[in-house]
C-alpha cells in the first residue's frame, strides 16, 4: 500500500511531471551559445540567462553523461593572427625650392642628420632631427620652437658660440654660416625653407618620386622614406580589438622560427575599401609594433619584408580553478552553475565566471574546489 502522492515500484510518473524534470535540467545549448558571446567579448561577468532551467540549489535528476574534475591551471587569452615585417609607415619628403633635382638617392640608402637628403641646383637639402616640419625661414630675430630645433641639430652637429633657446640671434647666424661654409652654400647666416628636412630619426630611402635631372618646385614630391627600424603591422577584426593595447607585450615569430618579444606602439583604426564594385568597406584595427630591442633588431636584420606571426595576449590567469566551457549549465536564477557530482547524486552549485580561453573559463564558488568531479556533455 502507498501512502498519497507516492507511486508504487516500476510506476512511471506521469507525462506532465516528467515533463517538469526534464524542464528543471539547464540546457546545455543555450549555456554554450552564451558562454562564447562571453568569451569573444573577453569577459568575466556572468550572463543571465531566462531558459527556465533550474536552480543552483536543485539536485540533478540524472547523472551527467560524463564527467571531469575541476583543475588549478595558469589560462592566458591568446590569438596568434599575420602580420607584415617592413619599415613601418611611408612618409613623403616634398621640395619647397625651385630649380633642378641634381642628385639624389637610391633606394634602401639611410640618411642620418646633416647629411644631404637631395641635391636642387647642386646644394644639399639636409636631415635632420625634429617632431614637426619646417614652416619657415630662420634669421636673426626669429622666435619660437622651430629655431630650438634647429639649434639643436646644430649644436649636434658640433657648431657653438651660441645658445640653444628660442631666439635667433647672431651668434645663431654666425653659427649658420660655418654649417653653410662646410656645405658649400652661400654664408648668409639664415636659414632658407626648404633647405632642412626634418624627421623623428635616421631615415631610410623607400622610392624616389623624381629622378636626377628633372624640374622641381614648392610641393613636387622628391622621394618617400621610412624610419630604419624593424616594424610588424597586424590587422585585427574590430571583434579582436581587445587584444590591441597599446603597450601590450606581443612575440613575434619571424620565417627561421625565431621568436623576438615586442610591445603595440601604435592602434588605430581604418577603413578597408571592398573588394569588387558595390561590395561595402570593411572595418579594421591596425596594430604596429616597433621591434627595437638588439635581440628583435638582430634577428629581424636578415628579412626587408616578410610574413610573420603574432601572438596576442589579452589577458592571463595565474593559478585559477578552471572547468571546460561546456562543464557551465544556465541557472534559472540567472548566472551560471556546474553539475557537482558526489557518487550516485549531483546538484547544481552556482560559479562566477572569469576568464575563458582554449575552451576552459575561470570559476570560482562555495561549492568548487580542485578535484571536484562536475559534468560534462558527451
Amino acid at each position: 500500500m502507498t501512502a498519497l502522492g507516492e507511486r508504487a515500484p516500476g510506476e512511471r510518473a506521469p507525462e506532465d511531471e516528467r515533463r517538469r524534470a526534464r524542464r528543471r535540467r539547464p540546457g546545455r545549448r543555450a549555456v554554450l551559445a552564451a558562454a562564447a558571446a562571453v568569451a569573444v567579448a573577453g569577459g568575466a561577468a556572468a550572463v543571465a540567462l531566462n531558459t527556465g532551467g533550474g536552480s543552483g540549489k536543485d539536485r540533478a535528476t540524472a547523472l551527467p553523461p560524463n564527467t571531469t574534475q575541476v583543475t588549478r591551471q595558469t589560462l592566458k587569452d591568446e590569438q596568434t593572427e599575420d602580420g607584415s615585417l617592413g619599415y613601418g609607415p611611408t612618409y613623403t619628403a616634398t621640395s619647397r625650392l625651385q630649380g633642378t633635382l641634381t642628385k639624389v638617392p637610391e633606394s634602401g640608402d639611410v640618411i642620418k642628420r646633416g647629411q644631404a637628403l637631395y641635391e636642387v641646383d647642386g646644394d644639399p637639402v639636409v636631415l635632420m632631427y625634429g617632431s614637426k616640419p619646417a614652416y619657415r625661414p630662420l634669421r636673426i630675430g626669429t622666435e619660437g620652437a622651430d629655431v630650438e630645433r634647429f639649434e639643436k641639430n646644430l649644436k649636434a652637429l658640433g657648431y657653438d658660440g651660441f645658445t640653444v633657446d628660442k631666439e635667433y640671434t647672431a651668434d645663431t647666424a654666425e653659427a649658420v654660416e660655418k654649417w653653410q661654409d662646410d656645405l658649400g652654400l652661400d654664408e648668409t647666416g639664415t636659414v632658407e625653407l626648404g633647405r632642412v628636412v626634418f624627421a623623428p630619426e635616421p631615415v631610410r630611402i623607400d622610392s624616389l618620386q623624381a629622378n636626377a635631372g628633372d624640374p622641381t618646385g614648392p610641393g613636387r614630391k622628391v622621394l618617400t622614406y621610412t624610419g630604419t627600424d624593424k616594424a610588424v603591422t597586424v590587422e585585427l577584426d574590430t571583434t579582436d580589438q581587445r587584444m590591441a593595447r597599446k603597450g601590450a607585450a606581443v612575440e613575434v615569430t619571424l620565417p627561421d622560427d625565431t621568436t623576438v618579444s615586442g610591445r603595440i606602439d601604435e592602434v588605430s583604426t581604418v577603413i578597408k575599401p571592398g573588394d569588387g564594385q558595390g561590395a561595402d568597406p570593411s572595418t579594421k584595427v591596425e596594430v604596429m609594433i616597433w621591434l627595437r630591442s638588439s635581440k628583435a633588431r638582430k634577428a629581424a636584420a636578415r628579412y626587408a619584408l616578410a610574413a610573420v606571426d603574432v601572438t596576442f595576449t589579452a589577458g592571463a590567469r595565474k593559478e585559477v580553478l578552471t572547468v571546460p566551457v561546456t562543464a557551465l549549465v544556465a541557472l534559472s536564477e540567472g548566472g551560471f552553475g556546474v553539475e557537482v557530482v558526489k557518487g550516485s547524486t549531483s546538484s547544481y552549485v552556482p560559479v562566477k565566471t572569469g576568464l575563458f580561453a582554449d575552451g576552459r573559463v575561470e570559476v570560482s564558488g562555495a561549492g568548487v574546489a580542485e578535484g571536484t568531479v562536475v559534468g560534462v556533455p558527451k
